[in-house]
């Protein structure tokens, strides 16, 4: 709730309680944005739900709210409508004082956390030795934004990367890697990812088909476990080929992730066993140590239980998850542990976190949030597949949104007949790609799927990416235009003379409520929506009557609708890095 909402609500609720008494008190007024903005800008409809209990027709208890209410600072006097809806329209001179307040702060007014916490969020997780695809794609960008966000809020945020460097594919690969490429054990440039990911294929073909192979890859695991030298030592040669690999990813994103993978838990696995023993929740079943579960079946009606331990004595993620989860609470202090994944994971979580809080492992004050996305489809709505068949490479997918958006700048600049260096069409291409695969992902509802079309989003019209980095170029030219430094307007007085400008401030203030919402329901399409929203609230404050006076107005409304401009410029730049993108000041 922002600023204004809050104070809003609390003099509703001083009003109810002088119209109707202290039993009213902490009663939510229902107060509500306008549903239409000729009726004003906020909605009081706490006077409907109380007809019952008061006896009285909602009209009349409006009447006797509003006798009581004081909003003359920051309302035009409130007006009754309907039934007993009590409309609220804020003052053109609040709305000044507010903005002229927000000009000099460089938060634009979005107060820090009052309570800082400390919060995990779980992104991205590729696994080793294989490459980062389109199923990647969504978490490490919803991850990423959300860490952005509540970094931004003042909360202290750890962003893991629970990379998958563990288990028994490693035998296998070890195994395989011994028998035809040994001279990769010495060197860490012998293969590089694509080798590694088909390196990876043969292996698991000759697993799947040779027994003798098989058994050689089984002691390789137990060598593994046991710490062996050798097999230590390709195994990080491993991981270290994959994170090569991965990094050119995540600067590609300007993603920062601390990686603390599968492995870093692997000491802490039989004291989870131990414990979950020893509280009474294990059950041995076919040779396997399991807790069953309220609420999950299998397709025989039978209670389902989560397996802890194998009946070979091996682990599995849900150990590994249950291992992390008291890591992070008891070691790193977490109060709010987050994990981004494919919205299939759901049944895992809400089955391991079932198991955590059974066990007590879960402290009052512990929020644990399963973050769920849905696919990304190909336009024919079907996954996402390259033309063969195959997942599409992560890396493949963000070098044609590049390669895509150079073009299209290329025709542009050619129709515009303008010349631009090699260095500034490469670096807008880049920005613009990068920025627009991010943007078609986060203004999506997270939990749907969504169609992915390089057509849609490299768009300069529409809710893209490209369209918002417009917007905010289109600002900076005008202050090139006419020479304009934003930064020394000084303290001088925002005017709100016409519509446009009123939409527009109105707006600019709601960006505290809307970070508020995104870092509490973690739906970063909100800020999108808010982005767009106000990018076309600018768009019509500069087109009105073919184009607002800005440069060309008398003082003192000139430098009021630069200081618009400037607060719009700096409203997008600082929501488009809580998307993680970059801005441009020129396209």
């Amino acid at each position: 709730m922002n600023a204004t909402q809050e104070k809003l609500k609390l003099q509703l609720e001083q009003a109810l309680v002088a119209a109707f008494g202290a039993d009213f008190a902490g009663l939510d007024p229902i107060l509500v944005p306008a549903s239409n903005p000729k009726f004003g800008d906020y909605q009081a409809n706490v006077a409907l739900s109380l007809s019952k209990k008061l006896g009285k027709q909602p009209r009349a208890i409006a009447d006797a709210i509003v006798d009581k209410l004081d909003v003359s600072e920051i309302c035009e006097p409130p007006q009754i409508a309907g039934p007993g809806f009590i409309n609220l329209k804020l003052k053109t001179a609040y709305l000044e004082a507010q903005l002229n307040e927000i000009q000099a702060d460089t938060r634009l007014g979005v107060p820090a956390a009052k309570t800082p916490r400390k919060e995990i969020v779980d992104f991205s997780s590729p696994n080793i030795a294989k490459e980062m695809h389109v199923g990647h794609l969504r978490s490490t960008i919803i991850g990423d934004s959300i860490a952005r966000i509540l970094e931004f809020q003042g909360h202290d945020v750890l962003r893991l990367n629970h990379v998958g460097d563990w288990g028994t594919q490693f035998g296998m690969l070890i195994a395989y890697l011994r028998e035809v490429y040994p001279e990769a054990l010495t060197t860490a440039n012998a293969l590089d990812i694509g080798d590694l990911v088909s390196f990876y294929r043969k292996a698991k073909l000759r697993f799947d088909t040779d027994e003798a192979f098989q058994e050689i890859a089984r002691q390789e695991v137990v060598r593994l476990q046991a710490g062996a030298e050798d097999t230590i030592h390709a195994w990080k040669l491993l991981c270290e080929q994959s994170r090569r690999e991965f990094q050119v990813i995540y600067e590609l994103l300007d993603i920062k992730l601390t990686e603390r993978g599968e492995s870093f838990y692997n000491a802490l696995l039989p004291k989870v066993v131990e414990d979950l023993e020893q509280s009474g929740l294990l059950v041995e079943n076919q040779g396997a140590k399991c807790v069953f579960l309220e609420g999950f079946t299998n397709r025989e009606g039978e209670p389902l239980p989560l397996i802890v331990q194998k009946s070979d004595g091996g682990y599995n993620y849900a150990t590994t998850d249950l291992a992390s989860l008291r890591y992070r609470i008891q070691q790193d202090q977490a109060k709010r542990i987050i994990y981004v994944t494919d919205a299939g994971q759901g049944n895992h979580f809400a089955q391991f976190f079932q198991v955590a809080r059974k066990a007590g492992w879960i402290p009052d004050d512990v929020e644990l949030v399963h973050v769920p996305f849905g696919l990304v489809l190909g336009e024919d709505g079907k996954k996402f597949k390259t033309r063969s068949g195959d997942t599409v490479r992560l890396r493949d997918l963000l070098d044609e949104a590049v390669s895509r958006a150079h073009a299209d700048l290329k025709t542009r600049l050619q129709k515009e007949e303008r010349q631009e260096s090699e260095e500034f069409i490469n670096e807008v291409a880049r920005v613009v790609g990068i920025s627009a695969v991010k943007y078609a992902d986060l203004s999506q509802n997270r939990t749907s799927n969504y169609i992915f079309s390089y057509d849609k989003m490299l768009d300069l019209k529409g809710n893209t990416a490209p369209y918002m980095l417009y917007v905010y170029a289109r600002i900076q030219g005008i202050s090139r235009k006419g020479d304009i430094n934003f930064k020394e307007l000084g303290n001088n007085a925002v005017l709100l003379q016409h519509e446009t400008e009123l939409a527009l401030a109105k707006y600019l203030l709601q960006l505290d409520e809307i970070i508020s919402t995104v870092g509490e329901d973690l739906l970063p399409n909100r800020l999108c929506e808010y982005l767009y929203e106000l990018s076309k609230k600018f768009n019509q404050f500069y087109d009105r009557n073919q184009g607002v006076q800005v440069l060309e107005a008398e003082e003192p409304q000139r430098t009021s609708r630069l200081i618009l401009c400037d607060l719009t410029a700096r409203t997008l730049k600082l929501g488009l890095s809580l998307l993680g993108i970059q801005v441009l000041e020129r396209m």
